[in-house]
């Protein structure tokens, strides 16, 4: 039991009952105090939260059982345990005792040593409450924290990413001799290997705390598969290896699942294979693992021609900030969270992960998962709906675009600019407002951290102008921000904003994003 001193409220109507159990409760140093009926035991009870009473039940005024009743309805009584210390010991009293809200039920005369182990269980048990209690305040509190800390350094490391990876991508469009391509190049993937960590660090913390979701939507895991291992055909060119495919004739075609997580835990383990394969080749081969009626495992194997792994180093994989040995990390990078995160990702969506391989002779990493059997003219039809196989609308917009960073101002005008739309910049919350209502705009982006007034106060005073001014056509306001945690989308949308588009983005993304709303 903690050092924290325990008081107990004792009641009874008998003088002598109080002299004898203050006697005998005296002699555990437990703090008590009396009160010979129940109006008084009520109003002791509400000003101090005792760590228990025992309650005689006939009592002049007010009895036992109506006062635990009463005890109950007050916020800092009704935390304290009852125990029922009384003649009473019909089984319909002590129905109505525990009815009434007592913990225990002891009958006069009572053990000594019988009533002292029940003080002392029940006391024992309120304190561990108490303690669970504050412990999971403390944990909460330092989930909060951590939450912030990682919001905070996403969005002040987003920032600058949205700004090296724009630039860069001009400056690649523009004439540029070997060397300086090469430079560019390197900037690009850089930037790119940089945003990738600060993913890694996110849905990791997501997560920690339980907060990702999946999508279910019907889409071709051929063609999937066939994209996937393209994107990443630039990595093996770059080290002279080559990369292949092998899907199986019986695995089927249209499914419904996850498309964005099976290819995030398909990139990272591609993307392994090729950091550890000096020579040789990466081959992704998919598997029917298992038919199930109108459902389906899918077994996905990514095998190369690598280091290998040893037995010890197995054992190291899929833990958090893992690697094989502090070798791997010097001379291959990384943070050892990308197989984590696949790993819970394979488990979200009903498979698992592992490995095979024998050191210095390659490895076979291999994921399942559950996925519905969709059919050809759902994908079909998803596809004539998605905006990314639609060409951007020839209209040339009005944009105002919210943002108080110069870097971030530049990036997302020239984007736009490129694409002939008119672009007038607001450096903040007000600024944006005033310029709203000065002048029409097809469409607002708006960033969200800004002084003066950041972009959900700015969007709220827009929709209210809008709704006082019973204005018919509303603008579109799209998010465009560095905030990426969970929840940031639907806090923009709830402020009143159509879309949301995270820093940095993607000429796609961006082109998407026009395709909805021109």
């Amino acid at each position: 039991m903690s050092d924290k001193p325990i008081h107990i409220l004792i009641v009874d109507d008998n003088q002598l009952n109080l002299e004898k159990l203050r006697e005998l409760l005296s002699e555990k140093k437990y703090i008590l105090s009396m009160a010979n009926d129940g109006r008084s035991a009520l109003k002791t009870a509400i000003k101090q939260p005792f760590d228990l009473m025992l309650l005689d039940v006939i009592m002049p005024g007010m009895n036992g059982f109506e006062v635990c009743a009463k005890m109950k309805k007050n916020e800092i009584a009704a935390q304290i345990p009852v125990i029922f210390l009384t003649g009473k010991t019909d089984t319909e009293s002590i129905k109505k005792g525990f009815e009434a809200g007592a913990v225990d039920y002891v009958a006069k005369p009572f053990n000594k040593v019988e009533l002292l182990a029940r003080v002392h269980s029940h006391v024992e048990l309120k304190r561990s409450r108490e303690e669970a209690y504050l412990a999971k305040l403390v944990a909460e509190d330092a989930l909060k924290y951590k939450s912030e800390f990682l919001a905070n350094m996403s969005h002040e490391i987003r920032t600058p990413i949205n700004g090296i990876i724009g630039m860069s991508e001009f400056l690649s469009n523009t004439k540029l001799n070997e060397n300086q391509d090469e430079y560019v190049r390197i900037i690009r993937s850089s930037a790119n290997s940089l945003l990738n960590l600060i993913n890694d660090i996110l849905d990791f913390s997501k997560l920690e705390a339980g907060k990702i979701d999946l999508e279910y939507l019907d889409f071709d895991l051929y063609e999937h598969i066939d994209d996937t291992v393209k994107s990443m055909s630039f990595k093996t060119e770059e080290k002279g290896l080559e990369i292949k495919k092998d899907i199986a004739p019986d695995v089927p075609q249209a499914i419904n699942g996850d498309p964005t997580r099976l290819r995030q835990v398909l990139l990272n383990l591609i993307s392994n294979a090729i950091k550890f394969t000096e020579k040789g080749n990466v081959t992704v081969k998919v598997g029917l693992d298992e038919m199930m009626g109108e459902r389906c495992k899918i077994k996905i194997e990514v095998i190369d021609t690598g280091i290998g792994i040893s037995n010890v180093g197995k054992q190291r994989l899929f833990k958090s900030f893992s690697q094989v040995d502090a070798s791997t990390t010097r001379n291959y990078g990384g943070t050892g969270l990308g197989l984590v995160i696949s790993k819970s990702l394979s488990e979200m969506m009903g498979g698992k992960i592992s490995v095979e391989s024998d050191f210095g002779k390659g490895s076979n990493f291999w994921f399942t998962v559950d996925v519905g059997i969709s059919k050809i003219e759902n994908i079909e039809r998803a596809k004539e709906e998605n905006v990314d196989n639609i060409k951007l609308k020839n209209k040339n917009l009005n944009i105002l675009l919210a943002e108080d960073n110069l870097v971030n101002q530049k990036v997302a005008s020239i984007h736009l600019e490129k694409l002939g739309h008119h672009v007038d910049v607001a450096v903040n919350g007000i600024a944006a407002f005033e310029d709203y209502k000065a002048k029409p705009y097809d469409l607002i982006f708006m960033d969200i951290q800004m002084p003066e007034a950041d972009g959900y106060e700015s969007t709220r005073l827009i929709r209210n102008y809008e709704s006082q001014n019973d204005l018919a056509i509303k603008t579109p306001i799209i998010a465009m921000t560095a905030n990426a945690m969970k929840g940031d989308k639907e806090k923009c949308l709830a402020a009143g904003m159509d879309d949301y588009i995270s820093k940095p983005f993607t000429a796609k993304a961006l082109k998407e994003t026009l395709n909805k709303y021109a």
